[in-house]
């Protein structure tokens, strides 16, 4: 029988990090690395949580077990990782208890790992028929991040398409009429096999959609790869090459656009005297940036914490009406935006 201690060992951490990370412990700061490790140590091995005995309040409490999955390397971009600590930090508040954490990619999806399971919250884009299949007990599953085609589950959502056009509007209002995109590609996971399904960024065709209305729309000007800040940094040096470049740029998330600064930085393109940058997410490291970074604030943490209220409700009152629920977003404009000189 897998302990603990064994855990610990195998991840070159203590018992007690291991101990805390299981138990969700909202006062644990450890990195994302670590926590993940941790993790996949504790699948690799199989470990199964003992029966602890529990107080007289914990046992009048009515308590559910449930399955995260995670679609994306929080290594590379932090988004996902906040919308995971959000999960983390509301599921001792609506007794629910992570009792399996599945990595595309990395863990086995089978009817048997998720037997048991009172309910799934999935953080990304997932083939929503493949899960059905495997996971059969009930309609207890919530979507972050991702509007899979069938509406009968509940889903949390960001406002991309209100953040894009308010961008696009500040963009207009100083000035600037040649705007580029560059992004990352939209892509739905498969949970067994790695394959990809494209999807529609709504970032992007909302841009496409306002640049096209206003007579502004140059193909050459979209750029689209992975999310990431490698991708952002090759992208933009592809933009710097081209026949015509703009005075502004639109990058889909923070990363990619710390890359795509960088790129600017050595061609000696001032950012924003030669050209502005405006991205999404607002991870911490945009506000430490010279210049910072201006950006889309998205509610990561408040979108896990939702997830876990609607999976929550839906466990306990039996409710079969989907229920979809959008979150608003705020413009943060920092240094790397400014008028069209």
């Amino acid at each position: 029988m897998t302990r603990i201690k064994d855990i610990a060992e195998f991840a070159n951490v203590s018992t007690a990090t291991v101990s805390r990370i299981l138990n969700n412990d909202p006062s644990l700061s450890v990195s994302g690395e670590t926590r993940k490790r941790v993790l996949e140590v504790v699948h690799e091995l199989n470990y199964k949580p003992g029966r602890r005995k529990r107080t007289k309040a914990v046992q009048d409490k009515e308590a559910f077990n449930i399955g995260l999955i995670l679609t994306n390397d929080e290594a590379i971009d932090p988004y996902f990782m906040s919308m995971r600590q959000g999960v983390e930090s509301a599921c001792d508040q609506y007794s629910v208890k992570i009792a399996s954490v599945f990595n595309i990619g990395k863990s086995d999806f089978s009817p048997g790992r998720m037997a048991g399971l009172d309910g799934l919250i999935v953080l990304g884009d997932v083939n929503s028929e493949e899960l059905k299949d495997v996971y059969v007990q009930n309609r207890n599953i919530v979507f972050v991040d991702f509007l899979p085609e069938e509406e009968n589950y509940d889903v949390v959502i960001s406002d991309f398409e209100t953040a894009t056009r308010k961008i696009l509007n500040y963009l207009f209002s100083a000035g600037h009429s040649q705007i580029a995109y560059i992004g990352g590609k939209g892509q739905i996971r498969s949970i067994h096999n790695g394959r990809v399904l494209d999807k529609e960024d709504i970032r992007l065709s909302t841009y496409e959609r306002i640049m096209k209305e206003g007579g502004l729309f140059q193909a050459d000007n979209v750029l689209v790869g992975e999310f990431g800040p490698m991708s952002g940094y090759t992208l933009m040096k592809q933009l710097i090459g081209s026949k015509s470049f703009p005075t502004a740029v639109v990058v889909a998330s923070d990363p990619m656009a710390i890359g795509a600064m960088k790129a600017l930085h050595e061609a000696g393109i001032q950012v924003p005297g030669d050209i502005s940058i405006f991205s999404f997410d607002d991870i911490e490291a945009s506000a430490f940036l010279s210049p910072t970074l201006s950006t889309v604030k998205v509610h990561t943490e408040e979108m896990g914490r939702t997830a876990v209220k609607l999976l929550a409700d839906r466990m306990k009152s039996g409710r079969e009406v989907p229920l979809r629920v959008t979150l608003p977003t705020e413009l943060v404009v920092r240094e790397s935006s400014g008028p069209k000189l």
